[in-house]
């Protein structure tokens, strides 16, 4: 199976489905994609006014990518949530604390029984030590367009508070759990998007941590605030410098004397077909973001 068309989701910011005031802003940020939270940012006391007010977001809705973040499916308030969300026609559903893909399959099975779309598709955040172990698995899902699995979100938060690694500015305990995210990721050929960075104010330190994010391999950054979506988009848009390297790569390859190549030399080096297919990779998705 072909890997899913490349969405550009440099930033996906969260926003309370209770929180009036950051909703009415949505239509005027730059960002990707947005998370309406159902869960975490909302107190339990208004999670079920928080469900009745999605109706109301999703009236007037943006151009940007839309998902709903419910609560956990097999917990209380997650069929609700599901039920809700769905009739809005999202995006995706964002599924919390999973833990192995019977919880993916499982919501899965939800949306068809609710006849939703094809299109509607399915998120899931890594954020327990078990869903950890099952990485592999859980990623794989998304060689099968049945599973409607299309994106990951590492939930570095809870991974924290669930393991009692220490929260050091350069991550140094979560690196390799986050390495982890990425090649099961790209084996099942899905979105990966890294954790929230806490500090909403340190804008120097969230563009390190974004530079760092996409160096190891994100598609993108999950927001906890506005003010956080220009670095993000910057961080995971190619540079000017990258972009006319792989111009430079697809030219060469398409000379008549390189048509039939595997290697080629180029300014000095040698490049591979390899090459190639990552230089196409970037230009197509810096055409997708206009870059």
């Amino acid at each position: 199976m072909a890997e899913n068309p490349y969405r550009p989701r440099r930033s996906v910011l969260y926003i309370p489905a209770a929180n009036e005031r950051a909703l009415a802003k949505i239509a005027t940020l730059a960002c990707d994609a947005v998370i309406i939270d159902l869960e975490d940012a909302v107190a339990s006391g208004e999670k079920a006014s928080a469900r009745d007010r999605l109706g109301a977001i999703f009236a007037n809705r943006p151009r940007c990518e839309m998902v709903v973040r419910i609560n956990r499916f097999g917990g209380e308030g997650g069929p609700e949530d599901l039920t809700a969300a769905l009739a809005c026609q999202p995006d995706g559903i964002l599924l919390p604390k999973i833990d192995t893909p019977r919880d993916i399959l499982e919501a899965g099975d939800a949306l068809d029984e609710a006849d939703a779309p094809d299109e509607v598709k399915l998120w899931a955040m890594i954020e327990t030590p078990k869903a950890l172990i099952n990485i592999a698995a859980i990623a794989e899902l998304g060689r099968d367009p049945a599973s409607r699995l299309a994106c990951l979100v590492a939930g570095t938060n809870d991974l924290i508070k669930e393991t009692g690694v220490q929260a050091t500015a350069d991550r140094r305990y979560l690196v390799p759990w986050l390495m982890q995210m990425v090649l099961a990721a790209r084996a099942g050929g899905i979105a990966l998007l890294d954790g929230v960075f806490n500090d909403f104010r340190n804008l120097d330190g969230f563009a390190r941590e974004c530079a760092d994010s996409a160096g190891m391999g994100f598609d993108g950054k999950t927001l906890i605030h506005p003010s956080q979506v220009e670095a993000a988009n910057a961080a995971f848009t190619p540079s000017d410098q990258a972009l006319a390297e792989a111009k430079a790569i697809v030219t060469a390859f398409a000379k008549p004397e390189n048509v039939g190549k595997g290697v080629i030399a180029l300014e000095g080096r040698m490049v591979e077909r390899l090459h190639l297919v990552q230089a196409e990779k970037l230009l197509a998705k810096a055409a997708s973001i206009g870059a």
